[in-house]
């Protein structure tokens, strides 16, 4: 088929779901690489839609699935396997180990000390509920929560983003919400605690995230009906710009959900296994969820996800008919992978990789706003970092400086972060940058786990000629 009818059927016969598509056709990935069937070789530096920690075509996932599939595949709902129970043993067992690991200075995270617990007496993350997308994890939990506390009130983040079904859409904040009519009642949005856009400011000038969250609470209760179930959120806000909240704030989170009777569950669709440098992002804030979601990394692009709560959660969820009976549901190929996926996850030590590339990827960007002051700030962690682009014709778009989204300075980001894209995009490099109302352009930057050195630097160097480009265009 020609380029041209390719394109044309594209045109004809392909559902336009969000912006507009990459102007490639793509014939195969490998490693950290997508190639096109014209030949070119495009590095990737989202991981796919940030899922493929382990490359493309991974030797290991490719010979899971080869064996797997030829084996079991899919089986009743109602049906358990071997793949489907061993990796529910093993996340467990990584989340007991995470717990267990949690710096003994970030303890204080409730009016009794004990972090995890639920309302009612919760524990260790031990039981895990296989699935299939982010947005049916979040939807499980959702559903779980609503029916262990009795309420249906859900609060998340003003930038967040949880998938596009029923409750998870409800929950998203950053994009989507215009024209769908109306959610189901009960969701309620707070600040997102942005250190590099403050909304509430220290003397010294820095980001009051206390006050922000005491003041955010208080309009939860003046809104609430008195039906609070939980509070939905990312350790580390991807597709709302990579804003990574404070030491301090998770816990300081839980004990307003603790005093409200309501569960925490953290979304690590994009955090978890490894991603910033630990296992868990929840690790670095010594707060252990009371149900915690993962999808994308799990799978390492195949669609995977899991519900991670406490044996009291689900035992009074059981007790109360907890139903989230899917198609899809304990499907064993994709167990099996995600068993590979843990495999070398341990086997290479990825979480170690991750901290040590991800730091010589943020001295690199760093680097890159040292040079091209068109570079607001550099955020993240490990290898999930963004740069925040800024439009210096206006003198606006920095630090302190909000803006609304119909700003000519966040337009001109905007516009920067478009011209920035479609530059990586002719000199090899493949980035994500995010455009949303009241943000300038943000690039996500996600490189499999994967990567070489030689890839970083790479990647690194295109970014840094794309922006020079633009910039003096």
């Amino acid at each position: 088929m020609a380029d041209t009818e390719f394109w044309q059927d594209v045109r004809r016969h392909v559902v336009r779901y969000g912006g507009a598509f990459t102007p490639e056709i793509i014939d195969r990935a490998e490693g950290s690489y997508v190639y096109t069937e014209d030949g070119r070789r495009i590095l990737d530096f989202t991981s796919g839609q940030m899922s493929a920690i382990l490359g493309h075509a991974h030797p290991a996932i490719v010979d899971t699935v080869r064996r797997q599939v030829g084996t079991l595949d899919h089986l009743f709902s109602g049906m358990l396997s071997r793949p489907v129970v061993e990796l529910s043993r093993r996340l467990a067992a990584s989340l007991d180990k995470a717990a267990a690991g949690i710096e003994a200075g970030a303890a204080d995270v409730s009016p009794d000390g004990a972090a995890g617990v639920a309302p009612d007496g919760g524990g260790p993350l031990t039981k895990v509920l296989l699935l299939t997308t982010g947005a049916e994890s979040n939807e499980a939990a959702v559903r779980m929560a609503k029916l262990v506390t009795g309420g249906h009130e859900i609060v998340s983040f003003a930038g967040s983003w949880h998938g596009m079904t029923q409750a998870a859409a409800a929950a998203t904040y950053s994009a989507g919400r215009k024209g769908y009519g109306p959610n189901a009642p009960g969701n309620i949005a707070i600040p997102t605690p942005n250190a590099y856009r403050p909304d509430f400011t220290t003397p010294d000038g820095g980001h009051d995230w206390r006050r922000q969250l005491d003041l955010a609470f208080d309009l939860v209760d003046a809104q609430s009906v008195g039906s609070l179930a939980a509070c939905l959120v990312e350790p580390i806000l991807s597709s709302g710009g990579v804003i990574e909240p404070p030491v301090g704030y998770f816990a300081a989170l839980l004990r307003k959900c603790r005093e409200r009777g309501m569960l925490l569950i953290l979304d690590e669709a994009q955090t978890g296994l490894c991603r910033t440098g630990t296992w868990y992002a929840f690790q670095r804030d010594g707060v252990v969820p009371d149900i915690l979601t993962l999808s994308k990394t799990l799978g390492a692009g195949l669609p995977l996800a899991a519900v991670v709560t406490s044996a009291e959660i689900e035992e009074r969820a059981h007790e109360r008919g907890y139903l989230f009976y899917t198609t899809h549901v304990s499907d064993p190929l994709v167990a099996a992978v995600g068993n590979t996926v843990l495999d070398v996850l341990e086997r290479d030590q990825l979480d170690v990789r991750a901290g040590v590339l991800g730091g010589r990827l943020r001295e690199g960007l760093l680097e890159i706003q040292r040079r091209h002051p068109v570079v607001g700030d550099v955020r993240g962690r490990g290898l999930l970092q963004g740069i925040e682009l800024r439009d210096q014709g206006t003198g606006t778009g920095s630090p302190g400086l909000p803006g609304s989204p119909g700003s000519p300075a966040l337009a001109g980001a905007d516009r920067i972060g478009a011209a920035v894209t479609r530059r990586c995009l002719e000199l090899g490099l493949h980035v994500n940058v995010v455009q949303l109302p009241g943000m300038g352009g943000t690039f996500r930057i996600a490189p499999p786990l994967t990567s070489t050195d030689e890839e970083i630097g790479l990647g690194l160097e295109m970014l840094d000629q794309a922006i020079g480009d633009v910039s003096a265009g």
